[in-house]
């Protein structure tokens, strides 16, 4: 995958094409320039990796039959070949809209009509109240300890959590302000454990703004480390999956589990609960043939 340009990059609109059009180089930085305030680090290096491969379809003349031609020239599964299209059509709603400051007619968009590949849709993982409790006590440090309960707690996503400044937290009320997807403002709850854990973490760590000595790389390493210390397997986003999971297993509707988990549509919560649904169904169907 390759590397996100760094904020001082060149946007030279001279790296055209042959016939005179803006060239992929500009096409892809000016995209991603464009997306850098609103989007974590993680997405900025999906979109650069996949659409950098994509290279040979980027560009203000390409048509609908060649993106199709690349999408099924791909020698990968169709999670991969989605991922490329939602990249490119990512990269193409911005081209084709006032955004990106070329007036081109937005029907011309060549993505416009082609449709996404049916997708296997599997049972995501999430973590128990009971493989957190094990994964906190296997953590180092008090603040290792607080990223994990303040995660568990909150559901909070890595970009969210990794990002938190001091003046973020209203310690009274437990409630933590987050810049979340889109560069919107979010609210997020945390319990009493938690706030003990962090204020712990505090008093140790005198934070001027991030609440952490720890960047978002960081995180995720220490996240792994703990994960081979405890084998389980998890990253960042399974707390996520995990505090939807627990809010529904305690009977907290789903409408309230979106706006607690700060999620725009019930869709992803309805996805995340699969598992447990299931779970329940079963205890069903047990509890009538037994």
């Amino acid at each position: 995958m390759g590397s996100r340009p760094s904020p001082g990059t060149s946007l030279n609109r001279a790296e055209s094409s042959d016939k005179g059009q803006p060239g992929v180089k500009y096409l892809l930085n000016s995209f991603l320039a464009s997306r850098r305030k609103g989007l974590s680090p993680l997405t900025l290096d999906f979109y650069t990796g996949y659409l950098t491969r994509a290279s040979r379809v980027i560009g203000t003349t390409v048509t609908q039959n060649e993106i199709t031609r690349f999408l099924d020239s791909l020698n990968c599964a169709n999670g991969g070949r989605d991922a490329y299209l939602r990249s490119l059509s990512a990269f193409y709603n911005w081209l084709y809209s006032p955004k990106s400051g070329l007036n081109l007619d937005s029907q011309h968009n060549p993505v416009m009509w082609i449709e996404h590949p049916k997708m296997e849709r599997k049972i995501l993982p999430s973590l128990t109240q009971e493989q957190v409790k094990l994964i906190m006590e296997q953590a180092e440090s008090i603040r290792d300890k607080s990223i994990v309960s303040l995660f568990a707690d909150s559901g909070l996503r890595l970009a969210e959590l990794s990002s938190i400044n001091i003046g973020d937290i209203d310690w009274e009320a437990r409630i933590v302000k987050v810049k979340v997807k889109g560069n919107k403002e979010g609210l997020a709850l945390f319990g009493e454990h938690t706030e003990k854990l962090l204020k712990a973490w505090l008093a140790e760590y005198s934070a001027n703004s991030c609440i952490w000595d720890i960047t978002f790389d960081g995180i995720s390493d220490m996240l792994e480390r703990l994960s081979a210390k405890t084998g389980i397997y998890f990253t960042a986003h399974c707390f996520r999956r995990g505090f939807a999971t627990t809010l529904a297993k305690k009977g907290v509707n789903e409408l309230s589990i979106m706006r607690l988990g700060r999620w725009s549509s019930l869709s992803m919560v309805q996805h995340y609960t699969e598992s447990l649904k299931f779970k329940d169904a079963m205890q069903f169907y047990t509890a009538i043939v037994n």
